[in-house]
């Protein structure tokens, strides 16, 4: 698709996040909320929302991530807790794990390159997210709901 233009140059995309849906986890207590799917399915941009207590199994990233928490905690798999306002960056090949912690739900935003590599047992790849999958989640979930899929593909209008 051709980016949205004014006067030949791209336009600013401005969604109304607070329209956007919430898309449920396999896992419980997990949901999504897809911002952008990058072009060429390169990344995606989304509001990640754990209740307390949920964990973030063991993962790799193939590109790398960045996470910025607006309100909640979660403790990383060194120990360290961070907190509202706190940023974590990951980087490729980064193996990592962590759960929601506190009193009240973990919303971050994230930016994840690449994919998102869930490891089991024997490091074996169990499930994997990326631009491609999100974008399936949200297609399933809005049609399930009987709403309309928002664009968010980078370059729509």
């Amino acid at each position: 698709m051709q980016a949205a233009t004014t006067r030949g140059r791209p336009r600013t995309s401005v969604p109304d996040i607070d329209s956007l849906p919430w898309v449920p986890a396999a896992t419980p207590g997990k949901w999504s909320r897809p911002l952008r799917f990058l072009p060429g399915d390169r990344g995606f941009v989304e509001l990640l929302r754990m209740d307390p207590g949920v964990l973030m199994p063991p993962h790799r990233h193939t590109g790398q991530v960045h996470a910025w928490n607006l309100s909640g905690s979660r403790q990383l798999d060194t120990g360290e807790v961070v907190g509202p306002g706190g940023y974590t960056y990951e980087p490729p090949d980064n193996v990592d794990w962590w759960r929601a912690v506190g009193d009240q739900p973990l919303v971050a935003l994230v930016v994840v390159m690449g994919t998102v590599e869930f490891i089991g047992p024997h490091q074996s790849v169990t499930a994997r997210v990326d631009a491609r999958t999100q974008r399936e989640a949200l297609h399933a979930w809005c049609t399930a709901q009987g709403i309309a899929v928002p664009e968010l593909d980078a370059g729509a209008r």
